[in-house]
């Protein structure tokens, strides 16, 4: 017990630090913050100067064709055969001077056949041609994405709808979610003709910030316990430039993106927007480009698609008033009149946590963290490896009834079960938390309402117990070999050592004597036993570094 708490108190020492130094900086304030609407209604309303009744949402039957456009990536040249559909309302006069809009996609691989299919019906029926088209990917996955490139995919949707006889090329729109709201400055931007944008539940800020803030927040919305945002923050903080990945920091604040007519739509709740300061960068980089046509509307019990209750379940539909003020704000636009109605109405706008604009890659972290993992996994195939062969060895030696496969001296066959155990648990244990949360949290992005938190939050202590269990039995692992060699007489002064020397005088040469010392073997008897055992510790040591890694001894 003397020797073992000495080395216990070292090794938590060690975690520690490891812990305490891969810790991320994370500022979170100001907290609670909210911005009140001037209406809770959210119509919209303009002054009527045109002498004709405005079209609503289902004035004109809508006829639809398809057609085929090869979508091509500027940076390779890649092209991708996309298929559009085009919605037109059955409109009999000026059929050569109709509004449009071409709608851009969010996160995963829509198409043009199943998505936006209700709001670019519900835009035709008031006079709009929409095009809905597959989504730009080329090569790229979700985390490769080509955000210019997409600009400029989209942007050729828009160009096709110019040439069309019946559309206005000089009041093209377009309608862009989530995602596609880093897409969409660039598009306004590098056009320089596009008339209006509607922005669903924009995302505004950089992946990095906008991704980091709905994570740390979603995490404390499921009940997580607060030490699993340190892995929030180490995620977040990875420096994916090293590894050819650049969209972590894209930048998508454009001013230029917002010199014309916007429609911001937010969901009370949408938890994956920082509406707060999302409203507050919006307007002001309208502000710089002297635009202050900028309509808010934030709806009740919306999610971040604009649906009500759960997206996991069919069929679900759009919040109320949404389509019609969606439509209504169109319709305005595309006549260029004079917005009547509240700039920013509906339910207040709130924000629990600030968007952690401070956070950036740490080049060198990012690299250890690769290392431990990379080094942890290839320890623990190399031991689950070697675990099978000395399984497949004993009963080979059962039945062939052998001497011993591995030969552990006293004692070191029973630590190795311990450490390997409760290390492996540990682990388990962790990985469940984590994962029990990221379940939690797309149930919450979807809809449905947060449960009791129950594992998510108890766990991290279980996990913290069962590290400083793990870091006791390595502490008595190490008691255990040098109480070995201590028997073995492997533990010497320099005097004892000195004196198994003997010179001879004639000659002056060194001669070692070995005084009947045979200490035998340390841990095992067998070279197996003797790999076995080293290749073990060292992957369960390799854990437990990882464990620190993600902060796991910080209490």
């Amino acid at each position: 017990m003397l020797v073992s708490i000495p080395i216990f108190i070292i090794l938590m020492g060690i975690l520690t630090s490891v812990s305490h130094i891969t810790t991320v900086e994370w500022k979170n304030e100001p907290t609670d913050r909210s911005v009140q609407t001037l209406s809770a209604d959210t119509a919209v309303t303009y002054r009527n100067t045109t002498g004709k009744a405005l079209p609503v949402r289902g004035t004109y039957a809508v006829e639809t064709r398809g057609t085929w456009i090869d979508l091509v990536r500027p940076s390779t040249g890649e092209r991708q055969r996309a298929h559009v559909l085009v919605r037109s309302p059955k409109v009999a006069a000026d059929r050569n001077s109709l509004p449009a809009v071409v709608f851009m996609h969010g996160a995963g691989y829509g198409t043009a056949d199943n998505s936006f299919g209700d709001v670019a019906e519900d835009l035709s029926s008031a006079g709009f041609v929409t095009a809905t088209v597959d989504k730009p990917v080329w090569s790229t996955n979700d985390i490769t994405r080509d955000y210019p490139a997409s600009a400029h995919a989209y942007d050729q949707v828009v160009d096709y709808l110019r040439t069309l006889d019946t559309v206005d090329p000089d009041n093209v729109g377009i309608y862009a979610t989530s995602e596609s709201t880093w897409i969409s400055p660039y598009l306004v931007r590098d056009d320089g003709h596009i008339a209006f944008q509607i922005l669903l539940s924009p995302m505004v800020y950089s992946p990095r910030h906008a991704l980091g803030f709905f994570v740390a927040q979603d995490f404390a919305i499921v009940g997580a316990n607060p030490g699993y945002q340190s892995i929030v923050r180490r995620v977040f903080s990875a420096d994916m430039a090293r590894f050819g990945l650049d969209n972590l920091d894209f930048n998508p604040l454009v001013p230029q993106g917002y010199a014309i007519p916007t429609l911001v739509a937010y969901g009370s709740k949408d938890v994956m927007t920082a509406q707060v300061d999302g409203v507050s960068e919006i307007e002001g980089m309208a502000r710089e480009n002297d635009n202050w046509d900028v309509t808010i509307r934030n709806y009740p019990v919306a999610n971040h698609v604009m649906r009500l209750g759960d997206e996991a379940e069919e069929g679900t539909p759009l919040v109320d008033r949404y389509e019609d003020d969606m439509v209504d704000w169109a319709v305005g636009q595309a006549r260029g009149l004079e917005e009547t109605s509240a700039p920013i109405a509906g339910t207040t706008i709130y924000q629990s946590i600030a968007v952690p604009t401070n956070l950036r890659a740490h080049p060198w972290l990012t690299v250890y963290g690769v290392i431990i993992h990379t080094t942890a996994a290839a320890m623990l195939v190399v031991a689950a490896v070697l675990n099978i062969v000395a399984l497949v060895r004993k009963i080979h030696h059962l039945i062939r009834r052998k001497g011993p496969l591995l030969g552990y001296v006293r004692g070191y066959q029973r630590v190795l079960i311990a450490i390997s155990v409760t290390t492996m648990a540990s682990l388990l244990l962790f990985m469940a938390g984590v994962g029990q949360i990221v379940w939690r949290m797309v149930e919450l992005i979807w809809g449905a309402a947060p449960e009791a938190p129950g594992m998510i939050y108890w766990s991290w202590y279980a996990i913290q117990g069962a590290c400083a269990i793990v870091v006791w039995a390595w502490s008595r692992v190490f008691c255990e070999i040098l109480h070995t060699m201590s028997i073995k007489g492997l533990l010497r002064t320099p005097e004892e050592w000195r004196a198994d020397f003997k010179v001879k005088r004639l000659t002056g040469r060194p001669v070692l004597r070995i005084r009947d010392w045979h200490p035998g073997p340390v841990i095992a008897s067998t070279r197996f036993g003797v790999v076995m055992f080293v290749v073990t510790t060292l992957a369960m040591f390799c854990i437990l570094l990882v464990l620190a890694f993600w902060g796991l001894f910080i209490y």
